[in-house]
């Protein structure tokens, strides 16, 4: 089997519980290699590693792109759903054959108008979410239609759509719902809103969204998982699922609700006398 490691940490190849996990495998019908970017990925590579944290995972996800070779996030970083292995238990997985491979949905955004400048080249799918951020001190009306039906206006910081795979991301510290990854949902939720009266929503994954903003500033924020663009304020933003999937590894010991007691210390109460799902 054929492997190519991507990491974002220069350190990650002095780290004793990488090379272990490496030099076990290597004991076996598996080759490694380095990449930095998409190009660098060989022809009948079987798996990337992603070796870091979710934002190393969102970041190879990228250097993937559409070729459908999946993505096994391994955890050397903090809180991980994306990259929630750890390299002992990635290795056991791999030497004894048990794992699958599971479709992350991917979200497609299109911009009309101008984006004014960006940190990357505009590559147009994320795996987690797309946010629009208010630039300067004014706030953000933000008028958003699911299938043509107008919404209420949103007064808000800002405005994200996320994926099933996002909600215990940026969905989640702004008050979204925890879906199961593969619930075909999105979820559309404000950013500190000014309307007390308006929630989330969870809409199905085949609806298409489409964002316009009112501002004084001539700027808006635009992000896209861990990449962000500047657009003009009256650009108009369309998203919808895109029309291929992500392929994540999955562990078949691995389970989401498992993850979300051990990671989030959800249920975690004195009166559960220590004892969770």
């Amino acid at each position: 089997m054929k492997i190519a490691v991507y990491s974002r940490d220069r350190n990650t190849s002095s780290n004793p519980r990488f090379l272990s996990m490496v030099g076990r495998l290597k004991e076996g019908p598996f080759e490694f290699y380095d990449i930095h970017s998409g190009e660098d990925i060989r022809e009948n590579t079987d798996m990337v590693m992603s070796v870091g944290g979710d934002g190393t995972f969102l970041s190879a996800s990228k250097r993937v792109g559409m070729s459908g070779i999946p993505v096994l996030g391994i955890n050397l970083g903090r809180v991980g759903f994306l990259s929630e292995y750890s390299p002992e238990e990635a290795c056991e997985a791999l030497l004894e054959g048990s794992y699958t491979l599971e479709d992350r949905e991917l979200l497609e955004t299109g911009v009309e108008g101008g984006i004014i400048g960006s940190e990357t080249s505009f590559w147009p799918y994320t795996l987690n979410e797309i946010s629009v951020l208010r630039c300067g001190a004014s706030i953000l009306g933000i008028d958003v239609a699911i299938d043509g039906n107008p919404l209420p206006t949103y007064w808000a910081d800002g405005l994200l759509v996320s994926t099933s795979s996002g909600s215990t991301a940026y969905s989640l510290s702004v008050g979204g719902p925890i879906c199961v990854p593969d619930s075909k949902v999105l979820i559309i939720a404000p950013i500190a809103p000014h309307n007390l009266n308006v929630r989330p929503l969870v809409v199905p994954d085949t609806t298409k969204i489409r964002i316009s903003m009112r501002s004084r500033d001539e700027k808006v924020t635009m992000s896209m998982d861990n990449r962000n663009l500047v657009l003009s304020s009256d650009a108009v933003i369309d998203v919808k699922v895109a029309q291929f999937s992500l392929k994540r590894v999955r562990l078949e010991k691995s389970s989401f609700i498992k993850a979300l007691t051990t990671k989030l210390f959800w249920g975690e109460d004195i009166r559960n006398g220590g004892e969770q799902v």
